[in-house]
């Protein structure tokens, strides 16, 4: 077969869908030598993963966003030679009918059920395309069954049409050397004790539950001093501003600590050297940090809402995100039982084991096969 894939998450080089067309793609190259691979993009890039696979470069200097919808539908129109096109973004040229078999990747439908977190350009355009694409594609890729389940329910898209498909956890997310750690932790000023997030900042992450936990525990009457720091790691936005305040109302400036974006070696370092990851997301399409940090041998807490239970299952503790009492209590839990925490690290390693991207792109070569 020759497969097309659409690579511009590939360039632009952060963020979920980026990394799972990387490593979907890396993941091929092991899996798969049999069909040929074509990565279709708009801008010149020098990636290894272009060197190894063919390269269709539709080029235009309008924004990523804009060329999905113009320059990229009416160029690949005219690529009969392709059996497969796969967009790992759920909107874009294949909502235009081709003359090639379409399979998307569907990650989640947060513009659906936090709209006011998301930004208007993205509302507006699922609002318009999103029902139309996933009735033009031949083939769904829902990342859990929860995604499967909201494909269901919001868009009464066929079961049988959709196919789950998990994320895997890259190779370097694992424990590590303490002396590379202390290095990473010397790189960012990290000289105390720390509870780790990662991610972004936006509001259904429910960051801001997490700080009122900690505040909660400080506040806490027990013989227990709570002497880490909450370490959050992810890219700046907007939606700092509105836990800094929150930060400061509950006077907590000195113990909250943001780094910004670190990349994937640093940040896996980091995970090794927290004592306890948490992970209070109101919603996600399958959440990739806590499967990191069981990796790294870091104990986990979550939220009990939409895919975490799939990723962490019986190998984290899982809450009411909006339980703030609970989950204050549940992090001096782990951090002050040993016995808890070696039994949590043991199965969020064994768990981890379950995915991989390998795995991930076998499946997804029989859903190619399969259309």
């Amino acid at each position: 077969m020759e497969i097309g894939f659409i690579s511009t998450h590939i360039d632009i080089g952060m963020g979920g869908i980026s990394t799972y067309s990387s490593e979907l793609m890396k993941g091929m190259s092991k899996v798969d030598t049999k069909n040929r691979y074509h990565l279709i993009h708009g801008t010149h890039n020098n990636s290894e993963l272009y060197k190894a696979n063919g390269d269709i470069l539709i080029e235009s200097y309008l924004p990523n966003y804009i060329w999905r919808f113009t320059a990229a539908p009416i160029a690949l129109r005219k690529l009969k030679n392709l059996d497969i096109v796969h967009d790992p973004y759920d909107i874009g040229p294949l909502s235009f009918k081709m003359p090639f078999k379409t399979i998307i990747t569907v990650h989640d439908l947060a513009y659906y059920v936090f709209p006011r977190n998301s930004y208007l350009k993205n509302i507006v355009g699922h609002a318009i395309l999103l029902k139309h694409t996933l009735t033009t594609v031949d083939k769904i890729i829902a990342v859990s069954n929860s995604t499967k389940n909201d494909l269901i329910n919001y868009f009464k898209i066929p079961a049988e049409k959709i196919v789950v498909i998990y994320h895997g956890v890259n190779e370097g997310y694992k424990i590590i050397n303490e002396d590379l750690v202390n290095k990473t932790k010397q790189k960012y000023g990290i000289n105390f004790n720390y509870v780790l997030y990662v991610g972004s900042l936006e509001k259904r992450k429910n960051i801001q539950n997490l700080i009122k936990s900690i505040y909660k525990i400080k506040k806490m009457n027990t013989r227990y001093k709570f002497e880490h720091k909450l370490l959050i790691v992810g890219k700046f936005s907007k939606d700092k501003n509105h836990l800094m305040k929150l930060i400061e109302k509950l006077n907590l400036q000195k113990d909250i600590v943001f780094t910004g974006f670190v990349s994937e070696k640093d940040l896996s370092n980091l995970y090794n050297g927290a004592d306890l990851f948490v992970y209070p997301s109101t919603y996600e399409g399958f959440g990739l940090p806590p499967l990191e940090s069981m990796s790294c041998g870091t104990p986990v807490i979550t939220s009990n809402t939409s895919s975490l239970p799939e990723v962490v299952s019986g190998a984290g503790i899982m809450i009411d995100p909006y339980d703030i009492d609970l989950l204050a209590h549940k992090i001096v839990d782990v951090l002050t039982e040993d016995g808890l925490k070696e039994e949590m690290i043991k199965k969020g390693l064994k768990r981890s084991k379950l995915f991989s991207w390998e795995k991930c792109a076998k499946d997804t070569l029989k859903a190619y096969e399969n259309i």
